[in-house]
C-alpha cells in the first residue's frame, strides 16, 4: 500500500496554502467604471460614491443590506436542508449545478489533493469563514404554476459570528432564485486563488415584481437544437425569467411530432430538423428543474402554411396556403388532435393560440370558402373571430388558459374567452385599453422588446415600462408581466444566444426589481451593473455580447475589458 510522507519543503508549502486560502484580505484594483463584484475594493473605497458602492447582483433584490466584512467559503460546501420540502430532488441538483459555477476555479484534481492534504496536516488553521449553506424549504409542493411563490429569504453572517449562510423559501422554485443569488455574492479571488463573499454580512428578502417574466423562442424560422433550447434555458435561470414561450411552429417550418397526425411534420424544414415527444417532454423538464415554466404556441389561423406539407386539405387551394381553411371540419379536427397531443406534454395553464397577422384574402378568393362563408351570412371578419373562438373553446375545455395576440382583441374585444390573457406587441397604450376591459396582458411592446430589432439598445429595454399609463391597482395586478420575443428569421445557432443577451437581461431586472429601484439615474446605476452581469454570462459559458455596441449581438469593436464594453 503507497503512503504518502511530506517532507519539511513540502510541510511549508501546505502551511503557506492554507494561510492564503484562510486569509480574508480584499484584493485592490484600480477604481474603474463598472468594476465587478469579485475585484471588489477596500470597505474605504467602497464607501466612498463611486461604481464600487453598487450592489452587484442581477436582477436587483427587493429589500437588502450589507456590511463590510470579507468571509472565505469553503470549496468543500456543504448542503443542509430543513423544512416539509428540504428533500427535493430540484433541490439537490440544483445545490450541485451552482456549487460548480461558484467553485469553478478551485475545482481542479491538484487542488482538491492538495487541499485534502492540507486539512490533514494543518486542520487548526485551514478553516473557512463559510462551510455550510442550510436551506430551508416550507412546502413540498413541487407543481410549477404560474403564480407560484418564488420569494426567499437570503442571509450571510457577520464575519466570525457563524460559518452558515442561509436561504428560506416557502417552495423550492423560491429557494432556486436564493441559490442564484448567493452564487452572484460569491467571487473567485484571483490572489489567494479562494471564493469570498465580499460586503457581509448580508440580508436579502426579494421576491418578483411580476408573476410571469417570459424570452419567446422562435424555432420555426430556424430550427434550433434541443442542447441549445436547454443552453438558453439554462441562461434564463441566471436572469430570474420564468416562461419560456416556445414559438415551435409558423408557416416556414412544422418541426414537432404530433402523433395523432404524423404527417403534420413533414412541413420541417429536413427530416434532421425536428422535435420528437420525448424531445419536448425533455425540455420541459429541464426547464422545470430550473424553475421555468414551457408556454407552447400554436399559432392559428394564420401563419400556418407549413402544415399543408402534410395534409394539403388545410390549405384553401394549393395556390393559395393560408390562413387554414375555415370551411372544413378537418382542419378543427387537427387543431383539436394537436392540442390533446401537446396538453401530454406542456402542463403549464398557459397555451399561445396566436392569431396574429391574418390576412383572409385567401378565403374570399377560395370558391369553397367563399360559398361556406356566404352560406353562414360571414364575413371574412366573422371567420376570423369565429376561427379564433372555435380554438380557445378547445385549449379551455383542455383546462388551459388562452393566451392570444393583440389582434384578436382589437378586432373582437367583447367576444373573447373572460379567461383570454392578451399579448400585447404592436406598440405602445394596449394593455391599459385591455386591463380596462378586464383582461390579462402580457406586456411585449415591439419597439423596447422584440430582441430581433438589433437597433434598440439597451436603455430603451431597461426603462420600457409594462405598466404605463395604468394608474388602478386593480388594473395593473391585471399586468401579469411582460415578455421579450427573439424571432428567429435571422438569427440561429451562430448567434442567436448574442442577440439575446444581454438586452433580455435588462428586461429581467425590470420584471423582478421593484419599480423605484430600477427608476434613477440607469447610466450610473443600472449600466456597470448590466455590464457586470454581461461579464458573469460569459464566465458561464453564456456568449452575451456587448452591452454598449449600437447594434446588438455585434463583437467588440475594438480591445478592452469586457466590464467596459
Amino acid at each position: 500500500m503507497f503512503v504518502f510522507k511530506p517532507t519539511s519543503s513540502l510541510l511549508f508549502l501546505l502551511l503557506s496554502i492554507s494561510y492564503s486560502a484562510s486569509s480574508v484580505t480584499s484584493l485592490t484594483v484600480p477604481p474603474r467604471g463598472g468594476a465587478p463584484l469579485d475585484l471588489t475594493t477596500t470597505p474605504q473605497q467602497q464607501t466612498d460614491g463611486d461604481d464600487d458602492s453598487l450592489t452587484y447582483l442581477w436582477p436587483l433584490p427587493a429589500e437588502f443590506t450589507s456590511g463590510g466584512d470579507t468571509l472565505s467559503v469553503d470549496p468543500a460546501l456543504t448542503l443542509s436542508v430543513a423544512g416539509n420540502g428540504g428533500g427535493s430532488a430540484i433541490l439537490r441538483e440544483a445545490f450541485g449545478r451552482y456549487r460548480g459555477i461558484v467553485f469553478k476555479n478551485t475545482a481542479g484534481v491538484g487542488f482538491s489533493f492538495i487541499r485534502k492534504l492540507r486539512e490533514r496536516l494543518v486542520s487548526s488553521v485551514s478553516a473557512f469563514d463559510v462551510d455550510t449553506l442550510k436551506i430551508t424549504v416550507h412546502s413540498d409542493n413541487e407543481e410549477l404554476q404560474f403564480g407560484v411563490d418564488e420569494s426567499y429569504t437570503l442571509l450571510v453572517p457577520k464575519a466570525k459570528e457563524s460559518s452558515q449562510v442561509t436561504i428560506e423559501a416557502n417552495t423550492v422554485y423560491g429557494a432556486l432564485r436564493g441559490l442564484e443569488t448567493f452564487s452572484q455574492l460569491c467571487s473567485f479571488d484571483y490572489t489567494t486563488k479562494t471564493v469570498k463573499i465580499y460586503k457581509a454580512p448580508w440580508s436579502i428578502q426579494d421576491k418578483p415584481r411580476f408573476a410571469y417574466r417570459g424570452l419567446m423562442l422562435d424555432t420555426s424560422r430556424h430550427y434550433l437544437p434541443i442542447d441549445v433550447i436547454k443552453q438558453i434555458i439554462e441562461s434564463m435561470s441566471y436572469a430570474k425569467l420564468n416562461v419560456l414561450h416556445w414559438h415551435i411552429i409558423d408557416e416556414q417550418s412544422f418541426p414537432l411530432e404530433i402523433p395523432t397526425y404524423p404527417n403534420l411534420w413533414k412541413g420541417s424544414y429536413t427530416k434532421w430538423e425536428r422535435y420528437t415527444v420525448e424531445d419536448a417532454y425533455e425540455i420541459v423538464n429541464f426547464a422545470k428543474m430550473r424553475g421555468i415554466n414551457v408556454m407552447a404556441e400554436v399559432d392559428v389561423p394564420g401563419h400556418a402554411e407549413s402544415w399543408g406539407a402534410g395534409y394539403p386539405d388545410l390549405w384553401p387551394s394549393p395556390y393559395c396556403r393560408e390562413p387554414l381553411d375555415v370551411s372544413k371540419n378537418f382542419t378543427f379536427d387537427v387543431i383539436s388532435g394537436i392540442l390533446a397531443d401537446m396538453r401530454k406534454l406542456f402542463p403549464f395553464e398557459l397555451f399561445h393560440l396566436g392569431g396574429d397577422e391574418v390576412n383572409t384574402d385567401c378565403w374570399s378568393s377560395t370558391s369553397h370558402v367563399k360559398e361556406w362563408l356566404q352560406s353562414h351570412n360571414m364575413t371574412t371578419r366573422d371567420a376570423y373571430q369565429y376561427f379564433v373562438l372555435k380554438a380557445q373553446e378547445m385549449a379551455v375545455s383542455k383546462n388551459w388558459s388562452p393566451v392570444n395576440w393583440e389582434e384578436t382583441f382589437n378586432t373582437f374585444p367583447s367576444k373573447l374567452h373572460p379567461k383570454t390573457i392578451v399579448h400585447n406587441w404592436l406598440g405602445p397604450g394596449v394593455c391599459p385599453k385591455v386591463v380596462a376591459k378586464g383582461f390579462r396582458c402580457i406586456y411585449s411592446n415591439q419597439g423596447v422588446w422584440y430582441l430581433d430589432h438589433l437597433d434598440v439598445p439597451w436603455d430603451e429595454v431597461y426603462t420600457a415600462e409594462p405598466l404605463q399609463g395604468i394608474h388602478t391597482a386593480s388594473e395593473q395586478e391585471l399586468v401579469i408581466g411582460g415578455e421579450v420575443c427573439m424571432w428567429g428569421e435571422t438569427a440561429d445557432t451562430s448567434n442567436v444566444q448574442q442577440t439575446i443577451w444581454p438586452r433580455a437581461a435588462a428586461a429581467a431586472e425590470r420584471l423582478w426589481s421593484q419599480r423605484d429601484s430600477t427608476s434613477q439615474n440607469i447610466t450610473l446605476i443600472a449600466l456597470p451593473r448590466l455590464q457586470n452581469f454581461r461579464c458573469l454570462l460569459n464566465r458561464r459559458g453564456v456568449p452575451a455580447a456587448p452591452v454598449t455596441n449600437y447594434y446588438a449581438r455585434r463583437a467588440p469593436v475594438g480591445p478592452g475589458s469586457c466590464y467596459e464594453q
